[in-house]
């Protein structure tokens, strides 16, 4: 009988224990519809997770069976369009193929994609599930599977779909060429998605409008300077002279520029932006797709080309590796525009060791292959050891502060709350300032004025990278530096504007505005390897050099890929007026020749 009173006793409680966890899971965002079966591995239901992403909070959706897990849906509306938003689209199928949240996260997304990951595990932990025991299950088609390959012929085979690379697919389009892009990354965009600043043009309708006097030959003489004179003036020039066309090219196309502002090392306003001065690159690189969806042109993502054929003494295919398929891309043409190596750390550190364990602003792509590729078939590369660093960048995230901050009015100061360079140098001057510092970095500080005329500030802020306060004395006791030097250093930076004065270090542009309206910013930078002025040889005309000094047959390249252009040191806002002019020279080129070969 007290046998039976105990086990009776037993039931209660466990029936209340159960009652009390299903109450917790509920609390917790869960729906469980049941408890597992006999020899199932989850409790039935739908269960929710939430994680911080890059643009702001990301909610995951899990339905789970018995033994499966059903669906995973994920909403994240703040996250970059075609960055953190292919990975809200891409991350949920292979959660759900591989039955794991042990997948590999989105190259050039990874943010998001840890923040997808995240909020996954959450609803699966609040199900009850031990994430860390769910392996990876390999779909079986894959296993052993050989990939059957495709062939695909068209006039022009454009490699990267970056800026560079996707101005040269429309440009050949609309010469009449059938066109196909091959992108090795899951997204287009390449580095110039991540352009914070602008383009610079010389002599276009807005600075005329605005009544500033820039030239062709101040631009030149700018950008030479900027570059130490290693630069190739014949491409200096040919880039500058056609600035202003691409401007106006650009807003053919659907992305009209009506901002300017300063960029280091430019004499004049010349860095024409977005409204509002936001972010050039996703603006750019959103008009871009639309106008490739438009005309038709495919992009193969997740396509990694691996060889430029060539058959006597000319291009005439590439092959490529994708992830359900090899390609053999039979084409007359090929535009080689797949970036620079500032991602390729061990790449880096061959042509410049003082590099080696530096942060990269780069996507994961820049990786340096379609110089391999390149030299492969003989051809020539020069100035690989030029090597930028930005001096700007958030170092926790990587995220590149734009000049345009600079050049808004933000200064510079040390750990000691005192400014310390020129905030508008050039940029490897700048970072070799900040590296002198203690610490080896500094604090942009700019107040509200600032960041009601630059739009680009809000996604700093939304980026958790800004640091906020309603006074100055608040500001230094926030980032730790002395309050009584940063107030002091603030008025005198407002002295010179106010009185127009000769500036302590011999700043010129960038000075319209005090940083006297509350409240307050500042946010910690330190350099980062930026852009890489090294790359295959090209002449004006796009062509690819060979090592025996003669064009390569049907060989063309754009952007960064390229070398010869920025010297020692690229100017801000240079990198996407090179994309631009040099990514419709190449296809203009790669028309001319297809159509007379």
């Amino acid at each position: 009988m007290k046998r039976r009173i105990v086990a009776i006793a037993m039931i209660v409680i466990m029936a209340f224990v159960l009652m009390s966890c299903s109450k917790k899971q509920n609390e917790g965002g869960a729906t469980p519809s049941a408890t597992p079966s006999a020899g199932g591995r989850f409790t039935p239901g739908t269960y929710e997770g939430k994680a911080s992403g890059y643009g702001g909070e990301i909610t995951a959706t899990v339905v789970l069976s018995n033994d499966r897990i059903e669906s995973v849906n994920v909403f994240g509306p703040n996250e970059t369009k075609n960055i953190g938003s292919i990975a809200v689209s891409d991350l949920p199928p292979k959660i759900e193929e591989q039955q794991s949240v042990q997948v590999d996260v989105v190259s050039g997304a990874t943010t998001t994609s840890k923040a997808i990951i995240e909020a996954v595990t959450a609803a699966l932990t609040s199900a009850g599930v031990d994430v860390s025991k769910l392996a990876p299950v390999e779909p079986e088609a894959t296993k052993g599977a050989s990939l059957p390959e495709e062939m695909i012929a068209v006039d022009v085979c454009v490699i990267g779909a970056g800026g560079a690379g996707m101005t040269a697919a429309i440009e050949a389009k609309a010469a009449g060429l059938s066109v196909v892009i091959l992108e090795k990354m899951p997204m287009a965009g390449g580095n110039t998605v991540k352009a914070t600043g602008g383009i610079n043009a010389a002599n276009t309708p807005l600075q005329k409008q605005l009544g500033i006097a820039d030239t062709v030959e101040s631009f030149v003489a700018d950008t030479m300077k900027g570059g130490k004179y290693l630069n190739n003036e014949a491409l200096v020039r040919t880039m500058v002279e056609n600035s202003a066309d691409a401007i106006a090219w650009l807003d053919s196309i659907g992305a009209p520029l009506t901002n300017l502002s300063f960029s280091g090392g430019a004499t004049f306003k010349r860095m024409h932006a977005p409204e509002g001065g936001a972010p050039i690159g996703n603006y750019i690189v959103n008009t871009f797709l639309n106008n490739i969806e438009s005309n038709g042109i495919d992009i193969l993502y997740n396509t990694k080309a691996t060889e430029i054929l060539m058959d006597q003494g000319k291009v005439s295919g590439v092959l490529a590796k994708g992830k359900e398929k090899d390609y053999k891309i039979a084409c007359e043409a090929v535009v080689l525009a797949t970036g620079g190596f500032g991602a390729n750390e061990a790449m880096v550190e061959e042509y410049d060791k003082k590099l080696a364990g530096y942060k990269t602003t780069n996507t994961p792509g820049a990786t340096g292959d379609g110089i391999i590729m390149a030299q492969d078939i003989g051809a020539n590369v020069v100035d690989m050891d030029q090597i930028q660093t930005h001096s700007t960048v958030e170092q926790e995230n990587s995220i590149m502060i734009t000049e345009s901050v600079r050049g808004q009015g933000a200064i510079l100061v040390n750990r000691n709350g005192e400014r310390f360079y020129n905030e508008l140098s050039t940029r490897n001057s700048l970072s070799n300032a900040i590296l002198e510092q203690e610490g080896s970095s500094a604090y942009l500080i700019f107040d509200q004025q600032l960041r009601e005329k630059l739009s680009a500030v809000e996604s700093y802020i939304n980026a958790d990278i800004v640091k906020e306060a309603n006074n100055l004395s608040e500001l230094a006791s926030d980032i730790n530096v002395d309050p009584d030097k940063l107030i002091q250093t603030v008025a005198n930076w407002n002295k010179t504007i106010t009185e127009k004065g000769q500036d302590l270090f011999n700043r010129t542009t960038g000075m319209e505005t005090t940083i006297s309206k509350a409240p307050y910013y500042a946010i910690k930078v330190a350099p980062a390897i930026h852009h890489t002025m090294g790359g295959v040889e090209i002449n004006t005309k796009a062509e690819v050099i060979s090592t025996d000094g003669k064009p390569i047959k049907g060989l063309f390249a754009a952007g960064e890929v390229t070398g010869g252009i920025h010297g020692a040191n690229r100017i801000g806002g240079n990198a996407v007026c090179d994309i631009v002019v040099f990514g419709r020279i190449a296809a203009k080129s790669a028309a001319e020749y297809v159509k007379t070969h």
